[in-house]
């Protein structure tokens, strides 16, 4: 039982340090693209100057001007932006460890799908993280870089046949948040393997006193650039598995796709906005438009719920055979079922929550954690304690769990 409440604070505080490191990154992100698109040319600007902004915040004013290869002498001090990245990207995978590794039986492995050992899907988790930078790095590095449009459709198809793929093998709620990690390892490595290290050659140049390369600003630009379209998608993908209607759909690869796209309208229209250009509206008109289909994608039948036919593990059995389990099954049916259910009998609930069906006696036993969690240790679970669940039914799912666990 420790262990678990444990495990359970431990995940909590690396959501929470993914969520506040992401809010650093996104903030500065979108502050840099609106600051750029922003630059006006004005007269008396230093040599070299490519425009300048004011600014006003906090009660004081601020005149931002930027170069856009170097300044004819490096300034004493340069913040560098990049620990929000690497920090958002490290917390992730924490959390992907902790989540979906440790418990990959659970919310990784989807047996209907493809039978995998724990060690083989996490194996899969990582190398395709890994192999994704790397065939991506290879693309923008290709002839196609020198294409910015044709490599942005190329990297469009590439992340719907990962939707895809991720989905013929990992649990619906495994393969969206895949994608998105997938998504930010691309982003992240932008920033560790190409932004700062390019800049880090212009800073190499002004102190030996060489003039910078142009080129390298270029590179960087467009790895910027990828990363302000993919910004949008990726926080939609790390929230889809609180959402059994996106992660659980038969169509959730689609829905994916789909978000992408709603991506790039969005970040089209502030884009065109913060360079001062006129107001595209259609694009409010295109992402309402791809919303709606996703709703309707998700309303066309969800991926097959747990099989109560499926044999038991080892573990499963033995809660099964607990001498309070027959109190348990009990209790879960009477104040549970309604809700968590194939087909919910609770007015408004269309699918059972977070997919957790409770029906039978193997559904039960698979699910016991969240149950003894949700229901036993809280009072999380019925909600408002809608069905009168009485304090001695959550004695008895804590005995059970509890009994069990060290049996």
């Amino acid at each position: 039982m420790e262990w678990i409440i444990l495990h359970d604070w431990a995940a909590f505080a690396i959501r929470w340090l993914h969520v506040v490191t992401a809010i650093a990154w996104i903030g500065s992100s979108f502050y840099f693209i609106a600051l750029d698109l922003g630059l006006r040319k004005a007269p008396g600007l230093p040599d070299k100057a490519h425009g300048e902004e004011w600014q006003v915040h906090g009660g004081g004013f601020y005149h931002i001007t930027k170069y856009l290869v170097a300044p004819e002498r490096l300034p004493e001090h340069l913040t560098w932006f990049k620990w929000e990245s690497y920090s958002t990207w490290l917390s992730g995978v924490a959390m992907l460890m902790v989540l979906y590794w440790a418990q990959s039986e659970l919310y990784l492995i989807d047996p209907a799908k493809l039978a995998l050992a724990p060690w083989g899907a996490m194996l899969i988790s990582a190398l395709s993280l890994a192999g994704g930078w790397v065939i991506y790095d290879q693309l923008c590095k290709s002839r196609l870089g020198e294409n910015p449009t044709t490599l942005m459709l190329l990297l469009f198809v590439a992340l719907v046949a990962m939707a895809w793929g991720y989905d013929q093998v990992f649990t619906g709620r495994a393969a969206l948040l895949h994608l998105g990690a997938f998504t930010a390892t691309i982003m992240t490595a932008n920033v560790a393997m190409i932004i700062i290290p390019n800049q880090r050659i212009v800073v190499a140049d002004l102190k030996a006193g060489r003039t910078p390369d142009p080129r390298y600003g270029k590179i960087a630009k467009l790895r910027s650039t990828h990363n302000n379209y993919l910004t949008l998608p990726v926080v939609f993908l790390m929230l889809s598995n609180h959402y059994p209607l996106v992660f659980a759909s038969r169509w959730n690869w689609l829905i994916a796709a789909l978000v992408f796209l709603m991506g790039v309208t969005i970040r089209h229209f502030f884009n065109t906005m913060h360079a001062r250009k006129p107001a595209p509206w259609w694009t409010w008109g295109a992402t309402a438009a791809l919303f709606l289909a996703a709703v309707f994608l998700s309303a066309q039948g969800t991926q097959r719920l747990e099989d109560d036919a499926a044999a038991l593990t080892t573990a499963e059995a033995r809660l099964v055979g607990d001498a309070h389990f027959d109190e348990v099954r009990d209790i879960v049916l009477g104040r549970c079922s309604m809700c968590h259910a194939a087909e919910p009998g609770w007015q408004g609930i269309a699918t059972a929550p977070k997919r957790v069906v409770l029906e039978s006696d193997a559904q039960i036993a698979r699910h016991a954690r969240e149950i003894f969690l949700q229901a036993g240790l809280t009072d999380a679970m019925p909600p408002a304690n809608v069905s009168f669940m009485e304090p001695q039914e959550r004695a008895i799912l804590r005995a059970w769990f509890d009994s069990a666990g060290r049996s």
